[in-house]
């Protein structure tokens, strides 16, 4: 009986020891699997509310205010070219010479035939009087005095045809000099020295584009027009950036296309700029922005701070006072050179990780190393110029 009591005693024993180094095996095993890390180092910058322009950003490229195409009005051979390719040219200015003299002979024609019909009219008129008056004595029969009335009338007739014709040859012979129509740049050469044209041709002598002013046209998403048509009629400045110049070009909004293209979503808009430096270039594309205003209550904070999830939503991290770094979803809809306007889920005061934030566990603690300012310093601004960012 002690033997057996002493046996379940052991056993007891063993299964109690068993126990107890299964229990200190599993919290080794779990302290292994919770490692402590040390806090995360990042740098932050403080939520700021600040007034800031409201911007649409857009791809734009320049056009002519206007483009001519020279062409001649008259048949003829040209015998001289007045300006050169690429020229600046004024409205008026000489470009090319037609051959005059066969115009200047048909002139001379019409102005002689002119003089002779004159003559044979004011002939025919001396004796329409006469034989009125012969009329009137009652030696010149009635029929007889109608006809030479009549045809005095049909000479006066060809006078005032021949005068017509006149006027047709001076015409004609005006359009042998082929005048610029418009103040631009001339374009290439396209019908040379002692080539006959022909009146109105398809192709062109030349093209004219007047680039001062000048038109940028670009597009903006439909969901935007209701903006630009309530701040159109006070006037909206476009700006463009021309590639290698901090500053950019100032025009206004002086043209809203009246309908939506229907395959892209989007609207035309034009911009007129007086381009008196020549920066602009008729076909050169450019980044554009539509300034719409200022938003005087903005919150902002640095470009860096945003990020985006797995499933595209944005995000930040916010350092609590505790130190903790919590993933805070933001909404923010447009930027602002190296800023980004947050329309919800940021208030000012509050503290976000803009450099570290791939080293920090969500809700876990961090070390702040530096703290830096929201908006830019003027040497910055001065470095970096007015480059805007693409919107969200």
């Amino acid at each position: 009986m002690k033997l057996a009591n002493h046996v379940v005693g052991v056993m007891l024993l063993l299964a109690a020891t068993s126990f107890f180094v299964a229990c200190s095996g599993g919290k080794a095993q779990q302290k292994t699997a919770r490692p402590s890390f040390p806090p995360a180092p990042v740098t932050v910058a403080v939520a700021e509310q600040a007034p800031i322009p409201i911007e649409l950003n857009a791809i734009g490229n320049a056009q002519s205010f206007r483009t001519v195409q020279v062409k001649s009005m008259v048949d003829g051979q040209i015998n001289r070219v007045l300006f050169k390719q690429g020229d600046e040219v004024r409205a008026g200015q000489m470009l090319f010479q037609l051959d005059k003299r066969p115009f200047q002979a048909a002139l001379d024609q019409a102005l002689g035939k002119l003089e002779q019909d004159q003559a044979t009219a004011a002939n025919a008129k001396a004796q329409a009087a006469r034989d009125d008056a012969l009329l009137k004595a009652g030696v010149l029969a009635p029929q007889d005095a109608q006809a030479q009335e009549a045809q005095a009338a049909a000479y006066a007739a060809a006078v005032q045809a021949d005068k017509a014709a006149v006027e047709t040859g001076r015409v004609n012979l005006g359009y042998t000099g082929i005048r610029a129509p418009i103040n631009g740049r001339a374009g290439a050469i396209l019908v040379n020295l002692g080539n006959l044209v022909k009146a109105n041709d398809t192709n062109p002598l030349t093209t004219i584009n007047q680039i001062r002013p000048i038109y940028v046209a670009f597009n903006i998403p439909e969901a935007q027009l209701p903006a630009v048509r309530a701040r159109a009629k006070a006037g909206l400045q476009v700006q463009a950036l021309v590639p290698n110049d901090s500053k950019p070009e100032v025009g206004i909004l002086s043209f809203i296309d009246n309908s939506v293209d229907q395959t892209t979503g989007t609207i035309k808009l034009m911009g007129t700029f007086r381009n008196q430096s020549q920066k602009l270039w008729p076909g050169q594309f450019f980044n554009v922005r539509l300034v719409l205003g200022t938003d005087s209550h903005a919150i902002v904070v640095p470009a860096s701070a945003l990020q985006t999830g797995e499933n595209g939503g944005k995000y930040i991290y916010v350092v609590q006072p505790d130190g903790t770094a919590v993933m805070q979803p933001v909404k923010s809809t447009r930027t602002y050179r190296q800023l980004v306007v947050i329309d919800n889920g940021i208030q000012p005061g509050q503290r976000v990780i803009v450099d570290g934030q791939y080293r920090v566990i969500p809700n876990s603690k961090v070390e702040v190393v530096r703290t830096v300012p929201v908006t830019p310093r003027p040497k910055q601004v001065a470095e970096n110029g007015s480059a805007s960012g693409e919107p969200q």
